[in-house]
């Protein structure tokens, strides 16, 4: 008989009868159960026996959406950077069967129970400029009348032309997170700048000279559901660079489980009643709160994290996870309030740094040792598909010898400085000759 794969919530899958899951070679190892920490954890736990998804796209969209239904006011300060919780999530399946999809519905039907009202207006989809992300969030927008007397203009009024949003909130779900990253490949689309406005400060705007709408005070956040092989095909090499990919967590998820038959929905509400209802505590003890900083146990395991957490990784693995300090900071954040706790603690800090974790590894296994250089990486692939080496002349016959040597040199060199290839030189007795090889 096949076996069924059921997360244990101890740093593991274990097998069970009926409907074997097949894992991915490589596929990231589970995130530490420390992850599951508190009422988004308990969710995730009572969820799973009833659901298909992924537990930690349960847990990851779960922190998100109420990173987003809780407002702008929680925060913390580093420097005079002000992060609040809002969020940036993508959920990365090896095809589209991976129920990415079936996690952020059963985390909406929760949040919803807290603020339908943000449930049913807050949360969007179709992004593809940075005017229309803006305009969902948009400040009253005024215009100037002439004031008339019979006729005679004796001056100017400023006249409400659009009232504007008044909730900032806005939780943008995109299913198909494919298209957004080809909207940003249009020349002159605005996207990426606002996106990346949106995550640092909330305070929105565009040199667009025909688009009159800006927004102060955003609280905007994302959740994106993407294939392996889209993500790495459309997420450019400007977006790898600019700081659009950092701002995200890139999360491997997968179908956890066939569950052919309808669930026990009396059951499941049964036991999901306490969680609903902590976490409309959450929400409401949210509104109470400013600033938010971390007690002595957490600020002591935050010096002793901060060194690795700040430290680069080579290549694109590097690029994409380079604001860890500040996501587990954010994610520490949610976690905080979720325990209505007005302090980040040290159960906080853990849980965040072990979802983090994860997100390392999605991104290890995603984007793997490529260098964000595309040059380098056919060099790569080409290397560790022959054990003999190739000389320069070879390498220059990769791309149809109408590459630069100076191009090919710097992509060598970038290989090199982290320790992906070797160069050995050979006699020839004439001029020196070197062979270069994957390691």
């Amino acid at each position: 008989m096949k076996a069924k794969q059921v997360f244990n919530f101890q740093g593991g899958r274990e097998l069970q009868a009926s409907g074997a899951i097949p894992t991915a070679a490589h596929w990231p190892s589970p995130a530490d159960k420390a992850a599951f920490h508190g009422p988004a954890g308990e969710f995730a736990r009572i969820l799973e026996p009833f659901s298909e998804a992924d537990p930690i796209g349960l847990l990851a969209q779960t922190l998100v959406s109420f990173g987003n239904v809780a407002g702008r006011g929680p925060h913390f300060r580093v420097e005079a950077d002000r992060h609040a919780m809002n969020l940036y999530a993508v959920m990365v399946g090896a095809t589209s069967k991976a129920r990415k999809g079936t996690s952020e519905g059963r985390t909406r039907a929760l949040i919803s129970q807290c603020d339908d009202s943000w449930a049913s207006n807050r949360i969007l989809a179709g992004m593809s400029s940075g005017e229309g992300l803006i305009w969902a969030v948009r400040d009253p927008i005024s215009k100037q009348e002439p004031i008339k007397e019979k006729g005679i203009l004796k001056g100017y009024q400023d006249v409400e032309a659009d009232p504007g949003i008044t909730d900032k909130r806005l939780l943008v779900v995109e299913s198909e997170f494919a298209s957004v990253l080809r909207q940003l490949e249009r020349d002159g689309n605005t996207l990426s700048a606002i996106i990346r406005q949106a995550w640092d400060s909330g305070d929105l705007r565009t040199m667009t000279k025909n688009s009159p709408a800006v927004a102060t005070g955003a609280h905007i956040s994302i959740i994106g559901h993407i294939t392996e092989s889209e993500l790495r095909r459309y997420l450019g090499a400007t977006e790898q660079g600019n700081g659009f990919a950092n701002r995200f967590l890139w999360l491997c998820a997968q179908r956890s489980k066939f569950l052919p038959e309808n669930e026990d929905r009396q059951g499941f509400e049964k036991a999901l009643a306490p969680v609903v209802e902590q976490f409309r505590r959450a929400q409401a003890f949210a509104r109470t709160v400013g600033e938010v900083r971390r007690d002595e146990i957490a600020r002591t395991y935050w010096r002793a994290v901060y060194r690795d957490l700040s430290q680069g990784k080579p290549g694109l693995l590097g690029a994409v996870t380079s604001r860890g300090e500040a996501q587990v900071m954010r994610l520490a954040l949610v976690y905080a309030l979720l325990d209505c706790s007005a302090e980040i603690r040290g159960v906080h800090l853990k849980a965040a740094l072990a979802l983090w974790e994860y997100a390392e590894r999605s991104c290890a296994y995603i984007f793997g040792d490529a260098t964000g250089n595309p040059d380098a990486d056919v060099i790569l692939k080409a290397l560790r598909n022959t054990s003999a080496g190739l000389t320069r002349t070879e390498i220059n016959g990769l791309f149809g010898r109408n590459r630069p040597a100076n191009t090919i040199a710097h992509a060598l060199d970038e290989l090199e400085s982290v320790g992906l290839v070797r160069s050995d030189p050979v006699a020839t007795g004439g001029r020196a000759a070197e062979i270069w090889r994957a390691l």
